[in-house]
């Protein structure tokens, strides 16, 4: 038998009705990590934070993509609420909408770290 699951159904009635009251304030939040979950989306982000500002033809050379694969990804982030454009007579650019994204990453990469240090990486 697995030790990771309860041997007995017992449960903190206070905790479960507290919970239940809020846990629908989560709802929508899985856009936002459904957008980053994408690995290609993911370092166009940190690239925006690193950069603060690019052109979608920097974006595809830093990344190694097509313009059009570029443009694809920047414009769902774009939908998603996570990026901004402005032009500039021929050149789009963008930039992350706001810093709370920023925080997400830079937080979730010191994770990422850590765990490598307790690996032995």
């Amino acid at each position: 038998m697995a030790n990771d699951v309860c041997e007995v159904f017992s449960i903190n009635a206070e905790k479960v009705d507290a919970v239940r009251q809020r846990i629908n304030e989560i709802n929508g939040v899985e856009q936002l990590f459904k957008a980053l979950a994408d690995a290609t989306r993911l370092k166009i982000t940190y690239a925006l934070m690193l950069e603060k500002e690019l052109c979608v033809c920097d974006v595809a050379t830093i990344i190694g993509c097509t313009v059009a694969t570029a443009s694809h990804h920047l414009r769902l982030l774009r939908d998603m609420g996570i990026a901004k454009h402005r032009k500039e007579g021929k050149l789009v650019f963008y930039s992350l909408k706001d810093d709370h994204v920023e925080q997400l990453v830079a937080l979730a990469l010191v994770h990422s770290k850590e765990g490598e240090e307790s690996d032995g990486k």
